[in-house]
């Protein structure tokens, strides 16, 4: 049949709509879903993409088709939460063997196509991948410091952690960016949503 490996995928991506993540939407009624993740960063960054370091090497459309795919992986391995230290351990090996069996119901050229397009986002070295990861990082920081940071609150994220582990990488893609890191992050500790 005609397109019957990509309705296989889309069919086999609908799960991301029950992977759970960590933080919450922005009224803190319930969790957020993979699939409302995926969505909101490729709003979130054609909206940032102006404020981008380099825009002018930046393929936008290439982000856009990284950020639409880099969590399918959460299918597999799941949502690890970004501060949990050992839950981190062994991500990237989890997440590429989900990568590979999932990618791996496409046909060829497109399977290598996200495979790759994934790797590059997980290496974080081309100007893409940069903007992706700052932006793919900007949006659960900024659900936390808008909602009651509960995500933060409940697992006693300090700081410095926030600090150490985002700044230098909003930084490297948008000067902007991690203008408003700083204000947002300001704000957040005041409000007491950062120990």
């Amino acid at each position: 049949m005609i397109l019957e490996k990509e309705i296989e995928f889309i069919l086999a991506i609908d799960a991301l709509k029950n992977v759970n993540r960590r933080n919450f939407n922005l009224d803190n009624s319930r969790r957020e879903n993979t699939a409302e993740h995926s969505w909101q960063v490729v709003v979130f960054a054609q909206i940032l993409y102006p404020y981008a370091r380099n825009k002018e090497k930046i393929d936008l459309p290439k982000v856009l088709k990284m950020l639409s795919i880099h969590d399918v992986v959460e299918i597999d391995a799941g949502d690890t939460f970004f501060y949990d230290e050992k839950a981190n351990e062994g991500k990237f090996e989890r997440e590429l063997a989900s990568a590979k069996r999932i990618f791996g119901i496409l046909s060829e050229p497109l399977q290598s196509e996200f495979l790759n397009l994934w790797l590059e986002f997980e290496e974080g070295k081309t100007e893409e991948a940069i903007f992706a990861n700052a932006v793919d990082r900007m949006i659960p920081f900024t659900l936390n410091c808008y909602n009651n940071g509960k995500s933060w609150t409940e697992a006693g994220v300090a700081l410095e952690k926030v600090k150490q582990l985002l700044r230098l990488k909003i930084n490297e893609a948008s000067e902007e960016m991690a203008e408003a890191f700083d204000i947002l992050i300001k704000k957040a500790f005041e409000e007491g949503k950062l120990i």
